[in-house]
């Protein structure tokens, strides 16, 4: 019936009504998540945007301090090689003056008023030298000699000459931790840093206040070590000055390394002796940072790397004999004036002397076959023979031949890494007179040693074939920093009989030696760090009855060894002679 139709189309239309809402329903919640997905990815999106903004931020600032710290090494770099230059010229000039001031006060003996001038313009040619070295320093050009130093020791050396540099109103604190590292530098240079650095303290001070020089064990990590172009991470010992003076801003600090740049007031500084400090820990493998506020003064931290080897006992070549000689040394300078105050210099000192401008004269020389005992060559020299050629030549030419080099800037020609090469001799300009002497008698000392040694290992090793068995057995330590020297008199003490070990320093002898190994020590006088004589006392304080041959190129020390109780070979000396002295 139409009732029934009726009811049959209602619920028929609920039916669809409620489909319809359920459908409804499920749209309303597909929709919902897929506005809360979106959302989701919305904020997701906003934060890897921040996230990439603020990752590009840091890189936009790693990459600006990279950009700054290769400007400002570029700009170091390129200044130190202009000051390094400058520093050669000025060197020669210096060494010109030096020199003549040197002869001209032999000549006047007599004349006192003469002597306080010359001894007044030596003073104003020594503050240049040192201005000089301090340019070399900062440019990275100083020949370093560097050894294992504990600094505590060379700052209890220095307490003295610190509190008169600094005087009596500036209060000086020195705090040494327990159980500090060895560190290898050069202490002369050290040294000079240090007192460098404590007078600029004194004098941002105004001369009252209070410095502390500390001393520790220091770890620099990689993250640390990132921050730097050339800094390698690792072990260091790390020595700080502080200073309460007035500090400096952050303007100031970022330039405080360059040379000449000063805030004293003119003829109050150089400028000159953060530059010095700058260059001199940089060329030791080390790092140097200023912390500094205004108002609260500054600390400079020097790091310089840790030395697992002992340390060396300092040996001062300056307090020899001052003797001549008649040897024929070839002198080799571009610079005439500085040429002519070499050869003056040799020939006062009795030596024949030759000279050529250029490393070509120099070779056209040598191959004429005149006899010749040393090559004496400036390092730095126009045309196309470098002096490390020549030297090679001269000694292919003459094999007995003595080498010294002298300059005033070295050009990585006979140093590499910031060190001699090894067997290299060499006297920087300005040289005095005195120590002139003294190194070329060294020099030839060893050089003619050397060939004796070698035509003595060919008279041993005719008579050991002709007499084979011979020899006294004896057990020998020998020390002796020159290789050439070193293997010809092992070989030539293994011909004679002897059981022999060879070693180059004090420190490599220490290690070996132990009572009843070895019943004689031949060892050099002059050694790199310890003297033959130190290392001589500290072995027969072990063994008593051990017999001590002490060989030496100078006459000098031959009281000192006597004194000692120890025997002397004098340089160079023959087969005879030592066979003599170990007998």
């Amino acid at each position: 019936d139409e009732t029934g139709l009726l009811v049959d189309a209602f619920n028929t239309m609920l039916g669809e009504i409620g489909a319809h809402a359920l459908q409804i329903e499920k749209s309303n919640a597909s929709l919902q998540h897929e506005v809360a997905e979106r959302t989701r990815a919305d904020l997701a999106l906003q934060e890897l945007n921040a996230s990439l903004e603020q990752r590009i931020a840091a890189r936009s600032r790693d990459l600006e301090a990279a950009n700054e710290q290769l400007r400002h090494a570029q700009k170091m770099e390129a200044i130190g090689q202009l000051t390094g230059g400058v520093a050669h010229d000025f060197n020669n000039v210096l060494h010109v003056i030096s020199g003549n001031l040197q002869l001209l006060a032999m000549s006047l003996p007599g004349d006192s008023a003469a002597q306080r001038r010359i001894q007044t313009a030596r003073f104003a040619t020594e503050r240049g030298a040192k201005l000089s070295s301090q340019l070399l320093s900062f440019a990275r050009r100083q020949p370093l000699k560097p050894t294992p130093t504990n600094l505590g020791r060379v700052l209890r050396a220095m307490d003295d000459m610190l509190r008169r540099a600094l005087g009596e109103s500036v209060e000086i604190e020195t705090v040494v931790a327990g159980g500090l590292w060895n560190t290898l530098v050069d202490q002369h240079q050290l040294e000079n840093v240090i007192l460098n650095l404590a007078i600029n303290g004194r004098d941002a001070m105004q001369g009252q206040g209070r410095l502390t020089l500390e001393l520790g064990n220091a770890m620099l990590d990689e993250a640390y070590v990132m921050q730097e172009s050339d800094l390698a991470a690792g072990q260091y010992v790390m020595l700080a000055i502080s200073d309460t003076g007035s500090g400096m801003p952050p303007e100031v600090v970022a330039r405080a390394f360059e040379p000449f740049f000063t805030t004293k007031r003119e003829g109050e500084g150089t400028g000159l002796g953060l530059s010095m400090a700058f260059g001199f820990v940089k060329q030791s493998s080390g790092h140097i940072r200023i912390y500094s506020e205004v108002g609260s003064g500054t600390t400079i931290k020097i790091y310089l790397p840790r030395s697992l080897q002992a340390e060396e006992e300092a040996f001062d070549m300056s307090t020899g004999a001052v003797i001549g000689g008649t040897e024929t040394i070839l002198v080799v300078e571009d610079d005439l004036a500085v040429q002519a105050t070499a050869v003056d210099t040799l020939t006062e000192l009795g030596y024949r002397v030759l000279r050529a401008n250029d490393g070509q004269a120099a070779l056209a020389v040598l191959q004429s076959r005149v006899p010749i005992d040393m090559l004496f060559t400036d390092v730095v020299m126009p045309g196309p023979v470098r002096s490390p050629e020549l030297a090679r030549q001269a000694e292919a030419m003459l094999p007995q031949i003595a080498v010294l080099f002298t300059s005033g800037y070295t050009q990585n020609a006979i140093v590499h890494g910031g060190r001699l090469d090894p067997g290299v001799e060499l006297i920087s300009k300005p040289y005095r007179r005195d120590d002139l002497a003294r190194k070329i008698r060294h020099v030839l000392a060893n050089t003619a040693q050397a060939a004796g040694l070698r035509a003595a290992r060919q008279s041993v090793t005719a008579q050991a074939a002709a007499h084979p068995g011979q020899g006294s057995g004896l057990r020998i330590l020998v020390v002796e920093d020159e290789p050439d020297n070193r293997t010809m008199l092992e070989e030539l003490l293994v011909l004679l009989g002897h059981q022999v070990v060879s070693v180059a320093d004090a420190e490599a002898a220490e290690a070996l030696f132990s009572p009843g190994r070895f019943n004689v020590l031949l060892t050099d006088f002059h050694l790199p760090g310890m003297s033959g004589l130190a290392l001589a006392a500290r072995l027969r304080a072990r063994a008593p009855g051990l017999k001590v041959v002490i060989a030496s190129g100078a006459l000098a020390s031959e009281p000192e060894t006597v004194a000692a109780g120890y025997r002397t070979l004098l340089k160079p000396y023959k087969v005879e002679q030592l066979q003599a002295t170990l007998a």
